[in-house]
C-alpha cells in the first residue's frame, strides 16, 4: 500500500471512531437534557429505564455509521472548505434520525422512547458531529501539509485557468499533489503568472513525459480542444495507468439539463425546468426568507442603530441609501443600504462601479463594506418580497441595459428574486469583477438550487471578504 493510501485509510478509520463517539454522546446528551436537567416538564411521560436508552444509543450509533458510509463521508482525501461540508452533514444526521425513529417505532417498547429525546437528538448529534468533524478536518489538513507532495500533475493549458488550478492545488494539501509541467496547446504565450521552468513544451510532449514516468495525473484546462483530441488524451492516459481529468466548460454544463416532450409523434428537446420553477420549492424558499428576514431585522437593529450614529457623525446626508435595482422578471425596485459614500458620490459621474480604495467612500463606509454590514437593511426588502436571502445580486438598470445584449444568457439571472448574498459573491465575484464569470456562478446556483445550498452560501457569507469594496 502506498504511503498516501495508508494515510488516507488512517484518516478514514479515525473518522469512524470519532463519529461513533460523537453520535453516541449526542444521543446520551439528549437523554440527559430531557430527564436530568429539569428544563423540560415531564407532564405525563413515563421514562424508560436508562439501560434501554443505552442500548438504543448503541444501536442508533451503528445505524448512523452505516448511513455515513453509504453517503461517502469516509472517502479520503478531503477537499474543499469545511463550510462546504456542513449542509451534507446536516442532511446525513437528518436521515439518521428519521431511520432511527422508524426503527424505534418498529420495536414498540412499552412505554415508548421519548419523542422529545428524538427531537433533541437531531440537534445534539449534529452539534457534536460538526465539532468533531471540524477538529478532524483541521488535524488532517495540518498533517497533510507536512507530508511530501507525492502525486505529480501535468496541466494541459498555460492559461489563466491553469493558474487557478495551480492555486487550488496549493490550497488543498490533503491531495498531496504538485504540478510538474504546464503544456501549451496553441501559439499564445503562457500566462505570465506561471513559472517559466514549469512551462515544459506543448501538448505533443505529453506522451514522452508519461513514458518517462513523470506523470500521475493529467488535468485538461483548455476548453478549445476537440472531443476527438480529448478522447485521444484519455486513451493515452488510461494505457499508462495515469488518471485523466478535465475542467468542464461551465456554459456547456448549464445546458445539459434537458427534457423531451412529445408533440404527437414528434419529440421536442428543450431545457429542463429549474428547481425554483416548482411551486413547492418556491414556497420553501419563501418560508426560508420570511423566517430569515424576520430574524435578520431583529438581530441587525442594534448594529444599524450604532452604524447610523457613526455615519451621521462622519458625513452629512441621509443614513440610508436607496437605489433602483432590477429584480425578478426584470421589474425594478428600490434596494435599501446603509450609506457608505459621500452623498454626492455620483453627482458628476453618473452610475459607475465601486473601485478598490474608492475615494468616494467614508471611513465608516469602507469598514461597513469590508464586513458586508452595509447590506443589513436589505432584510426589509426580503420581508417585503422584493428580495431573497440568497440569489443573484440585483443590478442597476443602467448596467442591465449594457449587459443584456452583449453577454449570453445574462437576463436568465432575473428568473428568480435577487439575494442579499449569492454564490458569485461568496466566491469573490463582486464589485468591478468579470460579469461573464458572475453569470456562470449565478446560473449554476439557479440550476442547482436547494435549501442546503442556500444554507452553505449563508455560512460562507460570514467569511467572504474578497473584493468587498
Amino acid at each position: 500500500m502506498r504511503q498516501e493510501d495508508t494515510f488516507d485509510a488512517g484518516c478514514s478509520a479515525a473518522a469512524v471512531v470519532a463519529d461513533a463517539l460523537a453520535v453516541f454522546a449526542g444521543f446520551w446528551l439528549a437523554v440527559w437534557l430531557r430527564f436530568d436537567t429539569g428544563w423540560i416538564p415531564m407532564l405525563h411521560e413515563a421514562p424508560l429505564s436508562r439501560n434501554l436508552y443505552l442500548y438504543g444509543a448503541g444501536v442508533g450509533t451503528i445505524l448512523f455509521l452505516f448511513i455515513f458510509r453509504s453517503l461517502g463521508l469516509y472517502v479520503r482525501p478531503q477537499t474543499g472548505s469545511f463550510s462546504d461540508k456542513i449542509p451534507r452533514l446536516t442532511r446525513t444526521v437528518g436521515w439518521g434520525i428519521l431511520l432511527a425513529t422508524a426503527l424505534a417505532f418498529a420495536i414498540r417498547t412499552e412505554p415508548p422512547f421519548s419523542r422529545v429525546v428524538t427531537g433533541l437528538s437531531f440537534f445534539t448529534i449534529l452539534l457534536l458531529v460538526v465539532l468533531e468533524r471540524w477538529l478532524l478536518f483541521r488535524v488532517e489538513w495540518n498533517l497533510a501539509r507536512h507530508k511530501a507532495e507525492s502525486k505529480r500533475v501535468v496541466v494541459i493549458g498555460a492559461n489563466p485557468l491553469a493558474v487557478h488550478i495551480r492555486d487550488a492545488l496549493k490550497r488543498t494539501p490533503t491531495l498531496r499533489s504538485h504540478i510538474t509541467a504546464f503544456l501549451r496547446t496553441n501559439d499564445q504565450p503562457p500566462d505570465p503568472a506561471l513559472p517559466p521552468e514549469l512551462t515544459r513544451g506543448t501538448l505533443a510532449d505529453l506522451a514522452s513525459l508519461i513514458e518517462r514516468g513523470e506523470v500521475d495525473q493529467v488535468i485538461c484546462a483548455d476548453f478549445s480542444l476537440s472531443n476527438d483530441r480529448l478522447s485521444e488524451l484519455l486513451l493515452l492516459s488510461e494505457r499508462n495507468l495515469v488518471s485523466f481529468h478535465t475542467v468542464p466548460d461551465m456554459f456547456g454544463m448549464l445546458t445539459q439539463k434537458v427534457h423531451i416532450e412529445m408533440l404527437g409523434d414528434i419529440p421536442l428537446l428543450g431545457i429542463d425546468k429549474w428547481p425554483l420553477d416548482y411551486v413547492i420549492n418556491r414556497l420553501l424558499k419563501r418560508i426560508e426568507d420570511m423566517v430569515g428576514g424576520a430574524l435578520g431585522v431583529l438581530l441587525s437593529a442594534p448594529v444599524i442603530a450604532v452604524a447610523a450614529v457613526l455615519i451621521r457623525r462622519e458625513s452629512p446626508g441621509p443614513i440610508f441609501y436607496r437605489q433602483e435595482r432590477c429584480g425578478e422578471g426584470g421589474k425594478t425596485f428600490h434596494i435599501v443600504k446603509l450609506r457608505t459614500m459621500r452623498a454626492d458620490a455620483e453627482q458628476a459621474t453618473g452610475p459607475v462601479w465601486a473601485q478598490p480604495d474608492d475615494p468616494r467612500r467614508t471611513q465608516i463606509g469602507a469598514w461597513l463594506r469590508a464586513h458586508n454590514l452595509d447590506e443589513l437593511p436589505q432584510f426589509w426588502n426580503v420581508l417585503k418580497g422584493e428580495m431573497s436571502l440568497v440569489g443573484p445580486r440585483p443590478e442597476r438598470p443602467h448596467f442591465v441595459e449594457q449587459f443584456k445584449d452583449d453577454i449570453s444568457r445574462y437576463m436568465w439571472r432575473h428568473a428568480s428574486k435577487p439575494g442579499i448574498t449569492g454564490w458569485a459573491q461568496v466566491n469573490g465575484l463582486r464589485g468591478n469583477t468579470s460579469i461573464r464569470d458572475r453569470i456562470q456562478y449565478d446560473l449554476y446556483y439557479l440550476e442547482n438550487w436547494s435549501l442546503a445550498l442556500d444554507f452553505k452560501i449563508i455560512v460562507k457569507t460570514f467569511f467572504a471578504r474578497q473584493n468587498a469594496y
